[in-house]
């Protein structure tokens, strides 16, 4: 992440110098905003470099003082990008996610947001609507429900990711606002698979993640700081809907079936300065029988194939995996509703309420509890 983000600003300092000697009037909106951002993403990720105080006051000056000082702001962004080394200390990003909004997380990447980082949120959940004529509006309001249900992230526009949690990501309930049972070490291990270097991965319950997620978002009755309504959010999901018949057997070749199910899990890399934590998100639907007890079973073999699965992609892109953490949600439907299964982990900025006293980097600090009650809850 720090080497393409240092990368894109000496190819666009480079361009700005270029036409700046040419002659050409680059003090536009476009060429300050670029210039200011591409300043601080410099900064961010050489933030022991001897020329850093300099790019960390142009990021932060007006757009008239940038215009007058654009030339030396250049020489400093081009001098830091370009040092390899980055001066005396290791690369560090700064992981600060801060929303524009006081309620309201935003999504990743979208405009106002201070920080370069992101903070992923898990969630898993299910909904379920009576059936109508109208199958697409059915899958509609089941998935609607869905996204309200549990940790509420209804109302956003949401967008679709590969689903992993990069060196400027944190993870919420593990990085920030640390769940207890994590904190204190005292999570028993449901199962442990092999990896392809020989070494151990743990796999845990990820009910403590899903109820830092409850606790940060609030629920559909309860609000905190939940995405903004219309926001565009990026999330690492998958979804699976079905029908159960009114009478007689489900017809699986028409969608239908007597329960639907999903996975979240989240695969913690070793070394998470050199690779990315894994997101696997699994969903389907239940089409033996109408016994919940059945389903459960089901679901808590098939968690091996699901974790199967991390085991097979760290092999592939030659990561290895501190542990896992996985759940899953299931319905088994009514005769005559349709059913949705969600398994769903947004990208966000942090609201600005949920930030303590002492600011992004005091979340690290905290566990969950200590986290609800310095922001009021």
């Amino acid at each position: 992440m720090s080497q393409y983000n240092i990368a894109a600003a000496k190819a666009q300092l480079s361009e700005l110098t270029r036409r700046a000697l040419a002659g050409e009037n680059v003090i536009s909106r476009l060429a300050v905003r670029r210039l200011r951002d591409h300043a601080g993403v410099v900064a961010a990720v050489r933030p022991n470099h001897q020329h850093t105080r300099g790019l960390s006051l142009m990021h932060n000056a007006p757009a008239a003082v940038l215009g007058k000082a654009f030339a030396a702001t250049l020489l400093l962004a081009m001098i830091a990008a370009a040092d390899p080394a980055g001066g005396p200390g290791p690369l560090v990003l700064d992981k600060t996610a801060i929303s524009p909004f006081d309620r309201y997380c935003d999504g990743y990447g979208m405009p106002g947001a201070e920080g370069l980082g992101y903070v992923s949120v898990l969630k898993v959940s299910t909904g379920e609507t009576k059936r109508t004529d109208d199958r697409l509006i059915d899958g509609i309001v089941a998935y609607d429900r869905a996204e309200a249900t549990d940790a509420y992230i209804g109302q956003i526009n949401m967008l679709t990711a590969s689903s992993f949690n990069g060196p400027a990501g944190s993870i919420w309930g593990y990085d920030l606002a640390v769940a207890e049972e994590i904190q204190t070490k005292t999570e028993k291990p449901l199962l442990t698979l092999t990896q392809y270097d020989g070494s151990a991965l743990p796999v845990f319950d990820a009910a403590p993640l899903l109820r830092a997620g409850v606790a940060l978002f609030g629920t559909e009755n309860q609000r905190r700081f939940p995405p903004a309504p219309g926001a565009h959010v990026v999330c690492a999901n998958k979804s699976a809907m079905a029908l159960r018949p009114v009478n007689g057997t489900p017809d699986t070749a028409q969608g239908e079936g007597y329960g639907v199910w999903s996975y979240v899990a989240i695969s913690i890399a070793k070394d998470r300065t050199q690779a990315a934590s894994l997101f696997i998100e699994d969903a389907g639907v239940w089409t033996k029988n109408d016994r919940e007890a059945e389903l459960v079973r089901f679901l808590d073999e098939h968690r091996k194939v699901v974790v199967g699965s991390v085991v097979d992609c760290g092999k592939d892109q030659s990561v290895i995996y501190d542990r896992t953490y996985i759940a899953y949600a299931h319905r088994i439907m009514q005769p005559g509703h349709v059913g949705m299964a969600l398994t769903a982990a947004p990208y966000v900025s942090l609201a600005r309420g949920a930030i303590p006293a002492g600011g992004f980097k005091a979340l690290a600090g905290m566990n969950l509890g200590e986290w609800q009650k310095a922001v009021g809850f």
